[in-house]
């Protein structure tokens, strides 16, 4: 079945950067688009980028030209490269298959000074 494990996540100072990564199990990792998605505590989970199988790359206004998606399909890992990160960015970050409802246990984000 599909499985979906994220990490990467963590406490850093506005301005910083981190990587999240998403191994991905139990399904061809390479044959789907790949989506992060992030939830701030209180608030609906948001689409955060995207990626497809051609690896062309979409983002929400609020992380344009702050996060980078990338995939490495030798290694069933999606990334998300986050920089000049801001405290609204806080929050659990989660990858999602498409076509799926499955959802992992996400990987906390917290920017604060």
């Amino acid at each position: 079945q599909v499985q979906l494990v994220e990490s990467g996540g963590g406490l850093v100072k506005p301005g910083e950067s981190l990587l999240l990564s998403c191994v991905a199990s139990g399904f061809d990792f390479s044959s789907y688009s790949m989506y992060w998605y992030r939830q701030p505590t209180g608030k609906e989970r948001e689409l955060v980028a995207s990626i497809t199988t051609g690896r062309s790359a979409q983002y929400s206004d609020s992380v344009v030209g702050r996060f980078t998606i990338t995939r490495d399909n030798a290694k069933n890992t999606l990334y998300l490269h986050m920089n000049n990160l801001k405290p609204e960015d806080t929050a659990i970050y989660y990858c999602k298959k498409s076509y799926s409802s499955y959802w992992g246990q996400g990987t906390q984000v917290t920017v604060s000074s």
